[in-house]
């Protein structure tokens, strides 16, 4: 017999809900409302984008910074956009195409749930080149420093994944995992914590190592470059864990979506951090 702590979890018995706040319904004004909910998977958005706002602005003091703090404020809205925007369509055309071109008006429906990474992650160096167009300076050094604080975003992402119940992982084959409510009987990988893991914490580490502590951030796409080949790299890994969407499940190539997806973000960012390395390093 296993110890306790190899043995299933099941989901239902932790301490976590998908609500991060709930406002009962009220009466005001003759009228009925509510109930409100924050949810957690909603207010990992705010803390991403506020928590990369905040480390980027004390970034951006440091010698040879590509934007100033008035450009960054402004630029905060066209990420936001990149993000939510691409995110979504990136989801539309890559995970469900069949269901949004049958009734286009769910692609705004964007409480229901359905975010690509991969287009997310188009939609950020989509608004870092054109606002570094408009406001003249280098997006590819913006797109740096995005880079640098993006897996502040991946980690809080996937533990909301993990609180909402969903995306979990592929049958353990042992007694040890955990029995998602949704998800049949069998313990199954918390592959939402492993992408927490390797797409946050190690990447964030290994990123923040770099722009603090070597002259990387003076290197163009280097950053870049990097973050795209751990991510890349972490989530081909951890999709071997990861249940395939219901809707795609092993394409015919024998691989997820995921991992169809992240070959091209490595060979990409392999380019460019070729290309980082062989240029001249910018002024401090």
């Amino acid at each position: 017999m296993l110890p306790d702590f190899l043995a299933a979890v099941d989901f239902s018995t932790l301490p976590v809900r998908p609500e991060a706040l709930t406002i009962p319904a009220f009466s005001l004004g003759g009228s009925e409302w509510g109930p409100f909910a924050l949810r957690w998977y909603s207010l990992a958005y705010i803390v991403a984008i506020a928590g990369g706002w905040w480390l980027l602005t004390r970034m951006i003091r440091r010698p040879g910074a590509p934007v100033t703090e008035r450009q960054l404020d402004d630029f905060i809205t066209w990420v936001t956009l990149g993000v939510i925007g691409g995110g979504r369509i990136g989801y539309v055309l890559f995970y469900n195409p069949a269901k949004y071109l049958a009734d286009p008006v769910e692609i705004l429906r964007l409480w229901d749930g359905g975010m690509s990474f991969h287009g997310g992650c188009f939609g950020v160096i989509a608004a870092c080149f054109l606002h570094g167009w408009a406001a003249r300076y280098s997006g590819l050094r913006l797109l740096d420093y995005v880079a640098t604080v993006t897996p502040l975003g991946l980690g809080v992402g996937r533990i909301a994944n993990f609180v909402n119940g969903e995306l979990w992982g592929r049958p353990t084959g042992t007694d040890w995992g955990i029995i998602f409510p949704d998800a049949g009987p069998e313990p199954r990988h918390p592959s939402q914590l492993y992408e927490a893991g390797l797409e946050g914490g190690v990447l964030l580490i290994v990123l923040t190592l770099l722009f603090w502590f070597t002259p990387a951030r003076l290197r163009p796409g280097l950053l870049s470059g990097v973050f795209g080949i751990g991510y890349g790299l972490s989530r081909y890994i951890v999709e071997n864990y990861r249940e395939p969407d219901r809707q795609l499940g092993i394409l015919d190539s024998g691989l997820t979506m995921g991992q169809t997806l992240s070959l091209p973000l490595i060979l990409a960012a392999l380019l460019l951090l070729v290309l980082a390395l062989v240029r001249k390093p910018v002024a401090a």
